[in-house]
């Protein structure tokens, strides 16, 4: 049994890691999070009543609050994902981008060479890797691809990438870097593709698209991420790096589309909108050495993941629209407030 502190839990991935771990292995988890505006504990109200779980109200840039959570639970390894994630805030705003992606990764890995913890795993992206030429379709990023960045969003999740590989190789420490390519799934902040053409459907709003649509991701389920970062933390080379993909490409539009025809509405509600700065054209991920070298590979096919999505933000349309009216974060203070010390 491992003792597991998730930073960032209560938002999208980490919530459905945590569930996938309690769900598959014998194992305690520390959620710890600070619950800023993508955090939401609702997201793990069905397990926290399991013994094995205990949320932990913290910020990874405060290195004592780390310090107390490591030692009073007796953790022995760190899987962090706890980040500012969306790349239109970056733009508006970098500065928190560099605080909790850059400085709280720095923290972290301090923690775990003075505790001389047993592993520290670090959630990163694709876009860590830049934009690939959208008539190149033989062209995928690899781990041996060069880091380029072009947001704010994208150059401070590289930054701390940097530092965990500095620290695993000036220090000898444990760690294993993790770069996926979009998520989707249940209990995603709808400010993210799916899910707000999901809401913006249902709510019978236009739903807004990028320049020409034609921007290319790879579109990868979350419980396909969430089982391969545990065959990454269970069995991956220390001191490695391991590209997570969906192996499916898709136009951005033609998601929009899809979603569309799935609710039986019209491709007229789609509006264009102007393109956002430094627009990545097109990610896609090259898996081979995950699967080659510890046996993963992606179970959901496209048309069954998003056909869970659209499944679910249907049956839990309380969830969403809390989400997005804020009410959402009154759930820690009625829930948590008084039984945190």
């Amino acid at each position: 049994m491992k003792n597991i502190l998730v930073t960032g839990g209560a938002g999208f991935i980490g919530s459905n890691f945590i569930k996938y771990v309690l769900s598959n292995f014998d194992h305690k988890v520390i959620n710890f999070d600070k619950l800023t505006y993508a955090g939401n504990l609702e997201n793990l109200a069905d397990i926290e009543s399991d013994e094995r779980y205990k949320f932990v109200k913290g910020d990874i840039c405060e290195k004592k609050e780390v310090e107390k959570a490591v030692e009073e639970n007796n953790i022995d390894t760190i899987v962090n994902f706890a980040a500012e994630s969306h790349v239109d805030r970056s733009i508006l705003g970098a500065k928190e981008f560099i605080n909790t992606n850059v400085m709280g990764t720095h923290v972290l890995l301090e923690v775990l060479k003075e505790k001389k913890l047993e592993k520290y795993l670090q959630v990163s992206t694709d876009e860590v890797y830049g934009s690939l030429p959208e008539d190149k379709k033989e062209l995928l990023f690899t781990e041996k691809t060069p880091v380029t960045t072009n947001s704010p969003y994208s150059a401070s999740k590289a930054s701390a990438d940097l530092l965990c590989n500095a620290f695993y190789h000036t220090f000898n420490l444990p760690i294993l870097i993790t770069r996926c390519s979009n998520n989707y799934g249940p209990y995603q902040f709808p400010e993210k593709l799916i899910p707000l053409m999901i809401a913006k459907t249902l709510n019978g709003e236009k739903l807004p698209v990028y320049g020409d649509g034609k921007n290319v991701r790879d579109w990868l389920y979350v419980d396909d991420h969430c089982s391969a970062i545990m065959e990454v933390l269970n069995k991956g080379r220390i001191g490695e790096v391991y590209n997570i993909g969906g192996n499916n490409e898709w136009y951005n539009i033609d998601i929009v589309k899809l979603i569309l025809k799935k609710l039986g509405k019209g491709e007229d509600m789609i509006q264009y909108v102007k393109d956002r700065p430094g627009h990545d054209r097109r990610y896609a991920i090259d898996s081979s050495k995950i699967m080659n070298e510890l046996g993963w590979s992606p179970k959901y096919d496209f048309e069954t993941g998003i056909e869970t999505t659209v499944k679910w933000y249907l049956e839990n349309e309380s969830w969403w629209r809390k989400v997005m009216s804020g009410e959402y974060q009154k759930y820690f203070e009625s829930n948590y407030a008084n039984k945190l010390i």
